[in-house]
């Protein structure tokens, strides 16, 4: 399946995106180079492949472990919201281009 000039358009239209005549241009042909790419990897062979949770067994992966067990080290703690230092209420509305003094006021994107 070909990505067309028409395809990218009504994508940008719904992204709220304007592109120009050449990032149109520039955008077909990367999203075809892509899915040329994903062509030539559906070609592959990968019945005898196993499942995995990570392409790479690199930064300290204990291979004594097996399973997800050997990527634990990527984990983190949960920390609950109210223990983290947060932008104080009135510092962020300040940065706002609009507001209505207790929430941010944005433009509405969905009807034109």
């Amino acid at each position: 399946m070909k990505v067309t000039e028409k395809d990218v358009s009504y994508v940008a239209d719904l992204a709220n995106l304007e592109l120009t005549e050449d990032e149109r241009t520039r955008m077909v042909r990367d999203l075809n180079s892509i899915l040329g790419h994903i062509d030539n990897l559906n070609e592959l062979d990968t019945a005898n492949v196993p499942p995995m949770a990570q392409v790479s067994e690199l930064y300290g992966v204990d291979r004594s472990k097996t399973g997800c067990e050997r990527f634990m080290y990527a984990s983190r703690e949960d920390v609950i919201e109210g223990l983290r230092k947060c932008l104080p209420h009135d510092e962020a509305l300040a940065n706002a281009p609009s507001s209505d003094g207790t929430y941010f006021k944005v433009p509405k994107v969905i009807e034109r």
